[in-house]
């Protein structure tokens, strides 16, 4: 039988129709997947594309400077390396962590656990640690990790370290102020960040980009501080603080005439180019942030009311005896149980005496007397540049029985800032004129100087009574308590202070605050000064011997720095005749350094050796080396004795000696024994 032939045609159509199904299921999941990647999908992958190639890094503005009223650098910025990790790229975040604290010069456990989450991270972008040293940066490279790299931003530098760091503050990580002046002013400094977008090939490397936005520098700040006199009452308030073993101090210089700060220090103080190194307290600005019961320097205010409101004239006797006085449940007497018996008006400032100063408070009255102590300032704020400071503590004259005014009337249940208390007296000095006290002078943008001009806020007393108050205050010095402020050469005018401090709601015997608050010259003042001490523990415990000694220093240093002639049997001026017609017009300012005098002979003229006396031992060397002098230094502290002496002949290659010491009084000596 023959074999029946295989029908082969069914079986092609089904295996025809079973791949063109295949083949149509596979063409519409590709259409279906073009149609949800193209429309469905279409912007989310679009943002997903840009996001890996593209970047928009901030570009952040450079800060602008701080200068001191001479335009010398107290803040600035540079450029430093931040390390910054791609975490997609880094197989083992654990390794490399370990790898980069290594490359640090320090990193604890706990940053390290904390490095390892950020580079394990699901991101395209962490920082590792920014603003590194230099030598971070040179380990960090040498390492050679993929997924690390480094960009620079800007870093906060502050080249004399400590020196005015409460008033200049300081920024954090992302280029903001966080203290002082930096934080004050943070708007005007910062500047307006920029924008770059930047593309990255596969491997995440920058290979195009566009600026979208330019950063904009900040504004500069031109400070009515004084670089050299900020060093001189730094200098002086650490060695007095250290001398008397005390918990801390404040000084602060004004200009009478202006309100200018011209130095603001505080110790203990630290380094702003590493302030999470140092304590809060070290940090915090004493002289406006924390408030004290002044003590005696409070009865200015006092004398100030009742001259002023006639209730007791210039020539008024007050009896003090029994040198006790007595309210219901308190009594008060005077300092050491002295009894002065009857004093005049004046005495009662010069001896400090307590019970003088209360029954002048009380002649006076609580409405009067409140009256003035917010016309001087009190229980307010007194300046726009430090928002941080403290309004201190004013009674209201509706809640002040006897008791309480006897108590403010000799400088108790009163709360004061150094800064006030300093604007207070400032007052005085310029003739009854309350002006606000300043630390910025002028701030420049684009190249504009805006000058901010000092506030006369109002009149405090008139002229007359700040006059009356000029004797009084200038006998404090002369014979009273504050013998040790007295300046060679120099009037100086002021009021001593000591005030037990309040510790858990009752005052404690061993603790002070002291102080002293002056200014000088007297009869025409170029420096209001105070000087507070927090606690001093060796010594005697009131202003007149540890306060007063400092304002010396201070004033010693500070007026033969500005070059203010003494207004105390001054020295007769050296007359040189002129040779040649000059066509140079002189200027006025104050001379830092001593002039080289030319004495006239018969045969020509005789350069001579200038007063070294006074000075620093930096400007006193610079002085010699101008003259092409050498110098051999003995001691430490300011220049108090020289050989060849002030006025003899200068002679070329001769080396001068130079004494130094801490212990001005011996300027005294020095200037009787030397011509």
């Amino acid at each position: 039988m023959a074999e029946q032939a295989y029908n082969w045609r069914p079986t092609i159509k089904r295996r025809v129709f079973v791949a063109a199904g295949i083949f149509v299921a596979w063409t519409l999941g590709i259409e279906a997947r073009l149609v949800y990647l193209q429309v469905i999908s279409h912007q989310d992958l679009v943002s997903r594309a840009e996001r890996q190639q593209m970047q928009t890094p901030a570009l952040p503005a450079k800060r602008g400077e701080i200068v001191d009223r001479r335009g010398r650098l107290l803040a600035y910025s540079v450029d430093a390396d931040t390390i910054y990790a791609v975490p997609y790229e880094i197989k083992d975040a654990g390794r490399a962590a370990a790898a980069l604290c290594g490359a640090f010069e320090s990193c604890s456990a706990k940053e390290q656990v904390a490095l390892t989450e950020r580079l394990a991270a699901d991101r395209p972008f962490a920082y590792v640690r920014r603003r590194v040293t230099p030598l971070e940066a040179r380990h960090v490279a040498a390492l050679n990790l993929d997924g690390i790299g480094f960009m620079k931003e800007s870093r906060r530098f502050y080249p004399n370290k400590e020196l005015a760091a409460h008033l200049l503050g300081y920024v954090g990580v992302d280029n903001v102020g966080l203290s002082g002046l930096e934080a004050t002013y943070d708007k005007v400094i910062r500047g307006k960040e920029g924008r770059l977008i930047a593309q990255m090939d596969a491997r995440r490397q920058t290979f195009g980009g566009r600026l979208e936005r330019a950063p904009t520098p900040g504004g500069s700040l031109e400070l009515t501080l004084d670089e050299q006199l900020q060093h001189i009452v730094e200098r002086e308030l650490r060695a007095g603080v250290e001398e008397k073993r005390a918990d801390g101090g404040s000084a602060i210089v004004i200009d009478p005439q202006t309100g200018e700060i011209l130095a603001l220090a505080n110790w203990p103080t630290f380094n702003p180019n590493a302030f999470n190194g140092a304590t809060e307290l070290a940090r915090r600005n004493r002289a406006v942030q924390d408030i004290y019961e002044p003590g005696s320097t409070f009865k200015v205010v006092t004398i100030a009311a009742a001259l002023e409101e006639d209730v007791m004239p210039i020539g008024t006797m007050i009896d003090t005896s029994p040198g006790v006085i007595r309210f219901a449940g308190r009594v008060i007497d005077e300092f050491e149980g002295h009894n002065y018996g009857t004093l005049s008006l004046t005495d009662v400032i010069v001896k400090s005496s307590n019970i003088g100063a209360v029954k002048i408070g009380l002649r006076v009255g609580a409405e009067r007397f409140g009256m003035y102590a917010n016309r001087f300032g009190f229980g307010k704020p007194t300046s726009p540049d430090f928002p941080g400071e403290s309004p201190g503590i004013l009674w209201s004259a509706a809640k002040l029985n006897d008791s309480g005014l006897a108590s403010m009337s000799m400088g108790y249940q009163v709360g004061v800032t150094p800064l006030q208390m300093t604007a207070a007296m400032n007052a005085v000095a310029n003739g009854g004129m309350w002006i606000e006290p300043r630390i910025v002078r002028a701030v420049v943008r684009d190249g504009v100087r805006t000058r901010i001009e000092p506030k006369a806020k109002r009149r405090v007393v008139s002229s007359e009574t700040a006059l009356e108050m000029l004797p009084i205050l200038e006998a404090v010095v002369e014979r009273g308590t504050a013998k040790q402020a007295q300046v060679p050469g120099y009037t100086v005018a002021g009021k001593t202070g000591t005030a037990d401090k309040l510790v858990n709601g009752r005052y404690v015997g061993h603790m002070q605050n002291v102080s002293f608050l002056g200014f000088v010259p007297s009869r025409n003042p170029a420096l209001t000064v105070i000087v507070m001490i927090d606690t001093p523990r060796v010594g005697s415990d009131t202003g007149g011997a540890v306060a007063a000694p400092i304002f010396r220093r201070i004033a010693e240093a500070s007026l033969r720095y500005l070059g203010v002639p003494p207004n105390i049997n001054p020295a007769a001026p050296v007359m040189v005749p002129r040779r040649e017609q000059s066509h140079v017009t002189p200027t006025a300012s104050p001379t830092s350094l001593p002039a080289i005098f030319t004495l006239a002979t018969g045969g020509g003229s005789v350069s001579l050796i200038p007063d070294l006396r006074g000075m620093s031992a930096r400007d006193a060397l610079r002085t010699l080396a101008k003259l092409g002098l050498s110098a051999r230094v003995q001691g430490k502290g300011v220049v108090v004795g020289q050989t060849p002496a002030p006025g003899s002949p200068l002679e070329r290659g001769i080396t001068c000696n130079v004494m130094l010491d801490r212990d001005t009084a011996r300027l005294i000596g020095a200037a009787g024994a030397q011509p």
